[in-house]
């Protein structure tokens, strides 16, 4: 793209040299000096616009040498841009930069190995996010997913607010080294005080390191791992039910949180007044308060509160009423 770039820069030199050449030497217009100009580097074999005089055919005659040489090279670059896929590739980036410019309450994936593969599947339906990746093969199976990605180290700060990281809602960091995500959540919470950071960490002696550096959720996949395969010893019924209500594509049961907005009619009601079993036929499970407290199996008489996210079971459609009726975009008497 330089080549080409720069091929097209001496075309345009030449065109405007022959332009002034003209309108200087022969005293013309400056569109018969345009029109003069063009003829001649594009050897079409027109008669002259007016007679030239001797001082006129010497410049014409340079003017054919430099500029049929110039516009030759532009060809050539041109053609090989195209033939090798440069201007298509270039093309595809500025698409990719311009919807990245777009994003916004989004998450920042820093790394697509074997974690954030998985990660990217199962939230690929349900919020918008980018995967920052470096290593280019990796970047071509990113491609082939369909997900939007940018290609570049997750540790640069350059790279970071080209994700739209200003704009972000949260990020997760599953690079494979734990001082990557050390330096990555340091980094980003510099950037972005408000972001909410999910980290990996291999070692659990990190998990202290990434919370200091500003990480909300540290993650370690051979712990949770670990303790998965033991509770399948112990109480296998158990797992039965995690899996169950695993959000998986081909599975109903699921378990959802939901927040309840200011102007939702829950507000003021308590659990029992609610009808959200009646409605929704969702299990509540547990309710977390603004200030953080966890609230599991309340109640019947506990009154719901603006801000209150509400943790239930149950299947698709009864989980879309319950977001309905949270959000305030029904009221009580629409589902009566």
């Amino acid at each position: 793209m330089r080549k080409l770039a720069f091929s097209l820069f001496l075309l345009t030199l030449v065109i405007v040299i022959g332009t002034i050449g003209y309108i200087v030497i022969e005293g013309w217009g400056l569109f018969d000096a345009f029109y003069m100009t063009i003829i001649t580097l594009s050897t079409v074999g027109y008669m002259e616009v007016h007679p030239l005089s001797f001082e006129g055919r010497i410049f014409t005659s340079l003017l054919i040498f430099a500029g049929v040489g110039t516009a030759f090279y532009v060809f050539t670059m041109l053609t090989e841009t195209i033939v090798s896929g440069q201007l298509q590739d270039f093309l595809g980036r500025k698409r990719l930069e311009a919807k990245l410019e777009t994003l916004h309450d989004h998450y920042i994936i820093c790394g697509y190995g074997r974690i954030g593969r998985h990660i990217c599947r199962m939230i690929a339906k349900e919020v918008p996010f980018v995967v920052v990746e470096k290593d280019h093969e990796t970047v071509e199976e990113i491609e082939k997913e369909g997900f939007l990605f940018l290609e570049g180290d997750a540790t640069q700060e350059e790279v970071l607010k080209k994700a739209g990281i200003n704009r972000a809602k949260g990020l997760v960091s599953v690079l494979r080294s734990d001082a990557d995500n050390v330096y990555i959540t340091l980094t980003a919470r510099s950037l972005n005080p408000k972001l909410f950071i999910i980290a990996r960490a291999d070692e659990e002696h990190v998990e202290k390191k990434l919370k200091r550096a500003g990480s909300d959720k540290v993650v370690s996949p051979y712990l949770i791992g670990a303790r998965r395969m033991a509770l399948t010893i112990l109480r296998p019924a158990v797992t039965d039910f995690l899996e169950l209500v695993t959000p998986e594509e081909h599975l109903e049961l699921q378990l959802e949180e939901v927040r309840i907005s200011e102007k939702s009619d829950l507000v003021a009601k308590n659990l029992l007044n609610s009808q959200i079993k009646q409605i929704s036929g969702v299990i509540v499970l547990a309710i977390k308060k603004a200030t953080g407290e966890m609230i599991f199996n309340p109640p019947p008489e506990y009154v719901f509160e603006a801000g209150d996210v509400v943790v239930a079971l149950g299947d698709r459609k009864g989980l879309a009423r319950l977001e309905e009726l949270a959000s305030g975009q029904k009221r009580l008497k629409d589902f009566v």
